[in-house]
């Protein structure tokens, strides 16, 4: 998905991703923080602009502590229900569209206040916004190995994938690091139509905001743009997006079954302890306004900026 996407909406997302290294409760307080830092660094705000970004965002999290995240923990509970006894392809594709469907609703809520504050933005700062985009498409590639051969590529997805499901499961064996890189290899490589598709959703990005000044049509036009992301896509992006999916959907039931008891239950209790953060967090007191929080929150960022 876009950046102004996880600056803007990205609540869900930055959860998961700030639990596998902090715990849900911690990166979850540190959200305001830790995303006004983001935001930042793709627009250089001025003071007054960091102003209003905290302002609105502290409402957005407000709201999306009360009345998501005792959903979200129905959400965790059910999906433990369905995978306690092993996954089906009809659970993991219930699982992803929960996700998609979820990140649509805090989308649309703060869709209207990112384009608020985006309608601010001077020249200067949708440059900074171009160049970072430069580093962020680079460090894709690097990262996906675009560059290199379709075997480096490919070696390069297995190894994310393993970390992945090792981090979920636990330390997985050999063998079972074969037959999963046995049933990843068949699935198509569609990260450089992922790095195609980034590209032209930065470039509409850039022309959406020159549209900035016609404030009743940009509104409109920056809800559309996060909450329908996959919009526009090239006909063999679309095409080839949808088979990998369905494929990746088997490809993950075929895991699932590879799993030892013990390494299934190591996946439950990380979601189960997600679950209970997703409760406790509801409970309590809204984060706007709390100065003690914010101040925690800024010494523990700049004490770790460096692995943001």
């Amino acid at each position: 998905m876009h950046a102004i996407i996880h600056i803007f909406v990205p609540l869900l997302v930055v959860a998961a991703t700030l639990a596998g290294c902090t715990g849900l409760r911690l990166g979850y307080q540190q959200a305001d923080i830790i995303l006004a830092w983001r935001a930042n660094s793709y627009f250089d705000l001025d003071r007054d602009q960091r102003r209003d970004f905290s302002a609105r965002l502290d409402r957005l999290l407000a709201w999306h502590r009360t009345e998501q995240l005792p959903e979200y923990a129905t959400f965790l509970t059910t999906a433990i229900d369905k995978a306690e006894h092993g996954l089906k392809v009809d659970d993991v594709a219930w699982f992803a569209e929960g996700f998609r469907s979820r990140y649509r609703i805090v989308a649309n809520r703060g869709a209207a206040d990112a384009a608020d504050l985006l309608a601010t933005l001077r020249t200067e700062q949708i440059v900074s916004l171009q160049k970072q985009f430069v580093t962020d498409n680079r460090k894709f590639a690097e990262e996906h190995e675009l560059d290199a051969g379709i075997e480096k590529q490919k070696r390069a997805r297995l190894k994310r994938m393993l970390k992945q499901i090792d981090e979920w499961a636990g330390n997985l064996s050999d063998h079972q690091e074969k037959k999963i890189a046995a049933l990843l290899a068949p699935i198509p490589l569609i990260e450089h139509l992922r790095h195609q598709d980034r590209m032209r959703r930065q470039r509409e990005f850039i022309e959406l905001l020159n549209t900035r000044h016609a404030k009743a049509d940009f509104a409109s036009n920056v809800r559309h743009f996060l909450v329908e992301w996959d919009a526009g896509r090239s006909p063999e992006y679309s095409r080839v997006s949808e088979q990998v999916y369905h494929e990746r959907l088997a490809f993950y039931v075929a895991v699932d079954k590879l799993l030892t008891r013990e390494q299934r239950q190591h996946a439950l209790a990380r979601l189960q302890k997600y679950a209970e953060d997703c409760k406790a967090l509801s409970a309590q007191r809204a984060a706007a306004g709390d100065g003690a929080d914010v101040m925690a929150a800024i010494l523990a960022l700049f004490a770790s900026a460096e692995d943001a």
